[in-house]
């Protein structure tokens, strides 16, 4: 289990359980595995929009033309929307994992 991810900024954005790790460390071993995919699907969505928006304005150049250019690219590409994510993106991981959250409901009296 990767601890640091609740000390990152990311993890703050999206949810700390600081009193978690002494009450139940399988819901926090939850927590943390829902807070990487929320990231990793945020990352996912964040790529063709990046390459997109890189293709825009690259132009053409003969750098592109080069053997293999567009590979590394893309792996730049995909590198970037993983860094953007992993430091709390543009919103989707937050909106995912507040559907993990139970229902608030007031209290009926």
């Amino acid at each position: 289990m990767n601890v640091s991810l609740l000390t990152s900024p990311a993890s703050r954005n999206l949810r700390n359980p600081p009193n978690m790790t002494a009450v139940n460390p399988a819901a926090l071993k939850a927590v943390l595995k829902n807070e990487k995919a929320a990231r990793d699907f945020e990352a996912m969505l964040l790529t063709p929009l990046l390459d997109s928006l890189q293709k825009t304005f690259a132009g053409n150049s003969e750098e592109a033309n080069i053997p293999g250019a567009s590979d590394y690219r893309q792996m730049a590409t995909a590198a970037l929307a993983q860094a953007i994510a992993a430091r709390g993106g543009i919103g989707i991981a937050q909106l995912i994992l507040r559907h993990f959250d139970p229902p608030k409901v007031s209290g009926g009296s």
